[in-house]
């Protein structure tokens, strides 16, 4: 199959998607983003190729994908183990932002690790005395899995997060109030803030998902990255929470383990087999990418990589 012509029509096929959603706009600088960009690019495993269409330079936030590098990281430093002692693996039926799922069933930590209190735990995990050697950490990491020495901070959106961000504090002192993390939360919040501003492309975000599918060996070098069983672990938890409260739905009806952000940014690590970044930012009612959702939707049917089929 023609690859190249297959994303082409992918994108023509979503381009008009993005009418039903909308920017970000709850974080500024999110909503001055251009809602008719779309860009994909599929890191082919077997063949060792990457394939290109659309938007696929544009840098944008990363936004909530930060948490599978961050997860990876925390979990290369600290095991397994160590990590699920401070925060769960379950889905949640709760926004992704919401404090109700603990205080209702009065847990002792977050749900998982891609709703915010979890998130913002593993951002605590990450070995630094402050903000600024955490986020170096974090930063040297995200270049290092998505192959791109280039990744920077962008300071505009983190500077609007920072000043935005009052229901991310809200958890964190709930959280904080409960002895659920260490650490200053002036400070663990700053870190996460910045994971979650870091610019990056489509091809940045279709390396990392490769790496997830090739089981933590970097197809572009076939060095070894990451251990297999965290790489395996983040993707059982990109099915299970990946989307927010689309999770199950998409898992049901694209069945591909994948990560969004608020960004407008996809990623789809589908083993053995590819790595997909896409790139759209407007955004469903869930805060999902509405044309990066239809693309991918279009192109693993296409392909058959839906890995329960």
């Amino acid at each position: 199959m023609n690859i190249q012509k297959l994303l082409n029509d992918t994108l023509d096929n979503s381009a008009d998607s993005y009418k039903s959603g909308h920017v970000a706009t709850y974080i500024p600088a999110l909503g001055k983003v251009d809602p008719t960009l779309l860009g994909i690019t599929y890191y082919d495993l077997k063949n060792n190729l990457v394939y290109s269409a659309g938007n696929d330079c544009t840098p944008f936030a990363i936004e909530s994908i930060s948490k599978v590098p961050v997860l990876l990281l925390a979990l290369e430093e600290n095991g397994l183990k160590n990590v699920f002692q401070h925060v769960d693996e379950e889905p949640t039926g709760f926004s992704f932002n919401s404090i109700l799922n603990m205080e209702i069933n009065k847990r002792h930590y977050p749900m998982n690790p891609f709703v915010n209190t979890g998130a913002i735990v593993v951002n605590s995990l990450i070995p630094g005395k402050d903000s600024a050697e955490r986020f170096d950490r974090i930063l040297n990491f995200m270049k290092e899995i998505c192959n791109d020495p280039d990744l920077t901070l962008n300071e505009e959106i983190y500077h609007s997060e920072s000043q935005t961000g009052n229901m991310n504090r809200s958890l964190a002192y709930y959280m904080k109030a409960n002895d659920m993390f260490k650490g200053d939360v002036e400070d663990i919040l700053d870190s996460y803030f910045k994971q979650c501003s870091v610019n990056v492309t489509t091809k940045d975000l279709a390396n990392l998902a490769a790496l997830l599918a090739n089981g933590g060996i970097a197809p572009w070098n076939n060095q070894r990255i990451l251990r297999e069983e965290n790489a395996t672990v983040v993707k059982s938890i990109m099915v299970t929470a990946g989307l927010y409260d689309q999770s199950g739905d998409f898992s049901s009806h694209v069945g591909v383990p994948s990560k969004s952000g608020v960004g407008g940014g996809l990623i789809s690590a589908i083993p053995q087999k590819a790595g997909i970044g896409v790139f759209g930012p407007a955004l469903d009612k869930e805060g999902n990418s509405v044309a990066g959702i239809k693309a991918l939707n279009f192109l693993v049917k296409k392909l058959n990589l839906n890995i329960f089929e």
